[in-house]
């Protein structure tokens, strides 16, 4: 896990690992819609998840491309701006993928306010 917006293309042409931003023809939406979200956040407004064993990895503004982060085939978010027309972005919430159940309370505190501005942009 992370914290962090991620928006499309998660696949890029040369299918690197990593490092390589694959721009899509709505790139500037999908930015806004990203920041839109990441700027409420608490923590992912600071680029710096400071997550266990990666310490050191930054987004900022708290967005990524999602092949510049790392390199997906096939995801979700491509498959349906491609054939469903569908704007969708990627949000990575928390560093842990199964948080405690008391964490959860935190966690809609550190969300709620970006899940609203989300929806007004949307």
């Amino acid at each position: 896990g992370s914290v962090v917006a991620s928006y499309p293309y998660d696949d890029s042409p040369t299918h690197r690992l990593t490092g390589v931003y694959s721009k899509s023809a709505d790139d500037e939406v999908f930015k806004y819609l990203a920041k839109a979200y990441a700027s409420h956040h608490p923590i992912m407004r600071t680029g710096k998840p400071n997550c266990p064993g990666e310490e050191e990895e930054t987004f900022p503004d708290g967005i990524t491309n999602g092949a510049q982060w790392y390199d997906v085939k096939g995801g979700m978010q491509d498959y349906n701006y491609v054939w469903a027309n569908c704007f969708e972005i990627t949000l990575e919430l928390s560093c842990c993928k199964y948080p405690r159940t008391s964490e959860l309370p935190k966690e809609w505190e550190n969300n709620r306010e970006s899940l609203l501005a989300f929806i007004e942009k949307v």
